[in-house]
């Protein structure tokens, strides 16, 4: 009996078609690999899709055997909340890798999941592209020496993670970081037609709780408790919440019915609905990033559960929670972490940002540092061209040799 691989039946059924087997197991992942993906069309329209994403590597065309949305985790501990579908699609795409109908795998961060599938891919002679590194500079470096045994080439999106990997003799490319190619397109003049006209004579506050529910469940509630302070000193403060594709709606509009501030959840284009925001409350990770590029000024918060804060405490080696921070190797974005995420702290450093204009001139200007650092664009591009360089379909020797992304 032939097995069903997800895109062909059998071998016969190839047509000489090329397959990319790709995971991105969390919401960030799912656009940047759809990006990729069309990226890689352009250049070869017949290839063939399949692996993990979101909605957006559906829109792509990736063919998708289980959804991100499934197996999102944040914190050590809350991965086992996920462990039945995670294991399920692991021995679903190893099936297939086993088959020997894919070319090459490209896996976007996600580690533990992935380094498992490029163990297989490996093992097959499957050539392995990782775009968007774990962050194994931060913790965990052991991890360091399976990626070596087991990639053959890493493109990578922040600027110090260049020099780290060639530390370990791999082979590495800095693409420059894909956000900034969907900050370049985006219609940011029309961004107070999204939000309506709270930003004229009002404070404006964006909210992003971030993109598992776990996240949302921990941060929102305090987020909306601050906001409910900050009203009885700014009367018309109202507030934008940008939905991550991966979060449903229903859930974040129970959450925030009742609130005594007017909340706006909205999906579309994280940087028209932050632009005319004075200020944001952001959980740590790529909603960083996307408010450090829109240049909005933010407080960083942070919570999981204790065991897996304690945990995290006794492992993590870099001196900042937010990639914000991290890139621009200095606090320029305050962080709260675990036990001070506490509404009323919040909303006290909210005041005293918010009223200091050096203050917010100084972020601000760190911000735009943040941005010429992750380069100029064209991460999606600069990628694709490695990626089919590595199935034999472009010629490329050595390391990337294109557009300087360094932004220095």
């Amino acid at each position: 009996m032939k097995k069903d691989v997800g895109i062909f039946k059998s071998s016969e059924d190839r047509d000489g078609a090329d397959v990319v087997m790709i995971v991105a197991g969390e919401a960030s992942g799912d656009l940047h690999g759809s990006n990729l993906v069309k990226a890689m069309k352009n250049r070869d329209p017949d290839l063939r899709f399949t692996g993990i994403g979101g909605e957006n590597m559906a829109e792509a065309g990736v063919n998708l055997l289980f959804s991100s949305s499934e197996m999102a985790v944040v914190g050590v501990t809350e991965v086992f909340s996920k462990l039945q579908p995670i294991l399920r699609a692991r021995r679903q795409l190893k099936s297939i890798l086993k088959q020997g109908l894919v070319n090459l795998l490209i896996l976007i961060d996600y580690p533990d999941f992935n380094l498992n599938l490029a163990k297989t891919a490996k093992r097959y002679r499957i050539p392995v592209l990782y775009y968007i590194s774990p962050q194994v500079w931060a913790w965990r470096r052991g991890r360091v020496k399976k990626i070596r045994r087991r990639v053959e080439r890493m493109a990578v999106i922040l600027p110090f993670e260049e020099a780290f990997y060639k530390g370990y003799d791999m082979s590495v490319d800095y693409v420059g970081h894909p956000l900034l190619d969907a900050w370049e397109t985006s219609e940011r003049s029309r961004a107070s037609e999204e939000v309506g006209e709270a930003s004229c004579g009002k404070p404006l506050i964006g909210i992003l709780p971030g993109s598992r529910r776990e996240e949302v469940h921990q941060l929102l509630p305090v987020m909306v408790e601050a906001l409910g302070i900050l009203k009885a000193r700014y009367p018309r403060l109202e507030a934008v919440l940008p939905l991550a594709p991966t979060i449903d709606r229903n859930m974040v509009e129970d959450m925030i019915r009742g609130a005594s501030v007017k909340i706006r959840a909205r999906k579309g284009d994280i940087y028209r609905l932050l632009s005319p925001c004075q200020m944001a409350l952001v959980a740590s990770g790529t909603a960083a990033l996307e408010t450090a590029i829109a240049g909005v000024p933010m407080v960083i918060l942070y919570k999981v559960s204790p065991l897996s804060y304690w945990i995290g405490r006794m492992v993590i080696q870099v001196p900042y929670i937010s990639l914000v921070n991290l890139v621009a190797q200095q606090r320029i974005v305050p962080e709260l972490i675990q036990n001070d995420v506490e509404p009323h702290y919040i909303a006290e450093l909210v005041v005293s940002m918010l009223e200091d204009e050096h203050v917010v001139t100084t972020m601000k200007e760190g911000l735009r540092r943040v941005r010429k650092s992750l380069g100029k664009g064209g991460a999606s591009r600069q990628t694709a061209h490695i990626a089919l360089s590595m199935m034999n379909k472009e010629q490329m020797k050595g390391p990337y040799r294109g557009e300087n992304h360094s932004g220095r």
